[in-house]
């Protein structure tokens, strides 16, 4: 298992703008990223304050995924979840934005979400594992044993009603194993 981890792809740009290789796996490999993706996804929010998470997929249909912000910007956060870690329920966040092209890489063992901090938001991203809807598992958003501190608008989070009803972090039972890597500071 690898750790999350805050990724800049180079931008080669020149008069008319710029260009970006957002997903080479040679590149990835050789940062410790060795792992084939077999699903794309994209994901449009109209509001600020839209809120997705914290969500997972048990094993063994875990996923680790790799987000980008295509357009507008997101706050996009990690909680570790491995059982026995001594990080557990530590989170790490960074804001993603279209314009600044940083990638968030999410191992599996790691509960993710983000919020919109723009209207019209797209986040696209690649994940190991195929969705398997009967294997989902979460965290309530705003689980004070968490605590993460999500930038949202005065009118609070936008969720949906499956997120509504997640537990809390001492209600899960924890399907993933720690690996010996602690959860790390993000650094791009």
């Amino acid at each position: 298992m690898s750790n999350v981890r805050l990724l800049t792809p180079r931008r080669f740009g020149d008069e008319r703008g710029w260009f970006s290789e957002t997903y080479n796996a040679r590149s990835l490999a050789a940062a410790g990223l060795d792992m084939a993706f077999v699903q794309d996804n994209r994901a449009f929010s109209r509001a600020v304050g839209t809120l997705r998470g914290l969500h997972y997929q048990v094993p063994p249909y875990g996923q680790a995924k790799l987000l980008s912000c295509v357009r507008g910007r997101i706050y996009d956060v990690a909680v570790d979840v491995r059982k026995g870690s001594p990080t557990f329920g530590k989170w790490v966040g960074a804001e993603l934005t279209a314009e600044n092209g940083k990638q968030l890489f999410v191992p599996v063992g790691f509960a993710h979400g983000y919020v919109t901090l723009e209207p019209d938001t797209e986040v696209f991203y690649k994940v190991t594992g195929y969705y398997a809807p009967d294997h989902e598992g979460g965290v309530r958003f705003d689980d004070p044993e968490i605590g993460i501190d999500w930038p949202l608008p005065p009118s609070g989070a936008l969720l949906s009603p499956k997120d509504r009803i997640l537990p809390s972090l001492r209600e899960i039972d924890s399907p993933f194993a720690y690996d010996g890597t602690p959860l790390t500071p993000l650094e791009a």
